[in-house]
């Protein structure tokens, strides 16, 4: 469906090894099925760095790989790079979404 809309879209593979070519540079990214195919693969690559984007739904979603970490709260130690990360990717997306959705003005 993708490639009949323009995107340059392969597959399907198996989720325990696309990932190692993603990595390697052969892929911009990974389309998964399901949450846990590619979260447990974004967390070992980049703990600290990883966005996770679900499609499909009526709003953007994205959050970063490291989740809540609810084990170091109110200690001053979080990393907000990731969580920064998704917020831009998730505004970036409902642009997009209300660019499709309202007509350009005459």
């Amino acid at each position: 469906m993708a490639q009949v809309e323009g995107v340059d879209a392969q597959g399907p593979y198996p989720c325990d090894t696309i990932f190692i070519a993603a990595r390697d540079g052969e892929y911009d990214g990974v389309v998964t099925m399901y949450h846990d195919q590619g979260q447990i693969a974004m967390k070992l690559m980049g703990f600290d760095q990883g966005v996770t984007v679900q499609g499909g739904l009526p709003v953007p979603i994205a959050t970063p790989a490291h989740g809540t970490a609810y084990g170091i709260v109110g200690q001053n130690k979080a990393n907000l790079g990731p969580t920064q990360r998704a917020f831009d990717i998730a505004v970036q997306l409902g642009r997009r979404t209300q660019e499709q959705r309202v007509p350009a003005a005459v």
